[in-house]
């Protein structure tokens, strides 16, 4: 077996793990700081729309000897607006797009680019989206998150208990905030690509948290019945149990998407592909770490808080130590004194004889009954 798989089978049977709830508040701090990152750079760089969602123009070139510099230029020039400009391959054709163009704009754009390239402006592509649809399309997005928010709290609601579905929530919420904030930090482009890897990554979170949900359902379903854990240890059990599945899980999804972002993205010259891949990358390595790190403590958190657990809790507390103390009370009665236990058996004997034989006994081998059955079955049949 693997050491991998030999500490999968220890944390699995309790026998090594980390105490991720007892350090919970540790966990909530480095979560807090990441999110107040991911706050920050949406405020200072914000995020960079597609045209599907503000609406504006795309041209698309064929094989040019235009840089993207001097595309970027020329655009922008034209426009009066930013300008992005995207190589499409190593055939040197490019993408540039800028947002916020009417038609009448987007026609001058169109002449300045033909201009640079030498083709006439009817050969150079060109696509036009209206503000209003854009607007449209980002109504339709927050809709359906707000959708899947819902239908994801009532599941786990009805499947597990309230505060799991509160918990899965919290933890959904962190992973978007950490995606969003990455995108507005790198500069990527939110097109309807990055949408659905949005979409994508949280129903992949949610598969992870309900793993892990599952075996904390399992784990402490007959915790009222005993008295040798308390919640959170059993929490945390459970937690240990399935943490080398979710890592192994999680690393599995991310080699190709790590594949699709670093290697399709730089290689093919990204486009669509750097939009999904992005947001799949960041949003399964948030969504394995809330779902270790924010899921399973906050459901213990709120269970811990309820009348009846803590009075088990304390009554698990109590027991554990007062069998501790009848330990070091055994301990200390068999050290009492310090006498060895050698030169103590020692003189009981010497006292034992001494006593015997002040009241006259006689110390030696016993003498037994002559038995009556002596002598039976001989060939003589007479007793010695």
């Amino acid at each position: 077996m693997s050491r991998l798989g030999d500490l999968g089978a220890r944390l699995y049977r309790g026998e090594a793990g980390y105490d991720f709830v007892a350090k919970r508040r540790l966990w909530y701090g480095v979560s807090i700081l990441i999110t107040i990152l991911a706050f920050a750079g949406l405020g200072f760089r914000g995020l960079h729309m597609g045209v599907e969602f503000e609406g504006g123009a795309v041209f698309t070139t064929e094989a040019t000897d235009v840089s993207v510099e001097r595309a970027r230029e020329v655009a922008e020039e034209a426009s009066g607006s930013q300008a992005l400009v995207q190589s499409l391959g190593n055939d040197g054709s490019l993408r540039i797009q800028v947002s916020g163009l009417d038609t009448d704009q987007s026609n001058l754009v169109r002449e300045a680019l033909a201009d640079e390239l030498g083709i006439p402006a009817q050969e150079l592509n060109a696509e036009l989206v209206g503000p209003s649809w854009g607007s449209q399309i980002a109504n339709k997005a927050w809709q359906g998150l707000a959708i899947f928010m819902v239908l994801v709290v009532i599941y786990l609601a009805i499947a597990f208990e309230w505060r799991m579905a509160a918990a899965a929530l919290i933890a959904l919420i962190h992973d978007l905030t950490i995606t969003v904030g990455v995108y507005a930090l790198v500069g990527f482009e939110v097109t309807p690509g990055t949408v659905i890897g949005l979409l994508t990554i949280l129903g992949y979170s949610l598969y992870d948290t309900v793993v892990v949900f599952d075996g904390l359902k399992e784990t402490t379903k007959n915790y009222p019945k005993q008295t040798t854990y308390t919640y959170g240890e059993l929490a945390n059990r459970s937690l240990n149990a399935t943490l080398v599945r979710s890592i192994n899980t999680s690393v599995v999804a991310l080699l190709p998407v790590a594949a699709l972002l670093f290697i399709g993205g730089g290689v093919l010259g990204g486009g669509m592909l750097n939009d999904i891949a992005l947001s799949l990358f960041v949003g399964l390595t948030a969504g394995a770490y809330s779902s270790i790190i924010i899921a399973t403590p906050l459901v213990a958190d709120f269970k811990m808080r309820e009348p009846a657990v803590k009075a088990h809790d304390k009554k698990v507390l109590a027991k554990r130590a007062k069998r501790e103390a009848e330990e070091e009370a055994g301990e200390g009665a068999g050290a009492e004194d310090g006498d060895d236990p050698a030169d103590t058996a020692a003189g009981a004997d010497d006292d034992g004889t001494e006593e015997a034989a002040a009241a006259g006994s006689v110390v030696g081998p016993r003498r037994q009954p002559v038995s009556r059955n002596r002598g039976r079955n001989r060939p003589s049949g007479k007793r010695r």
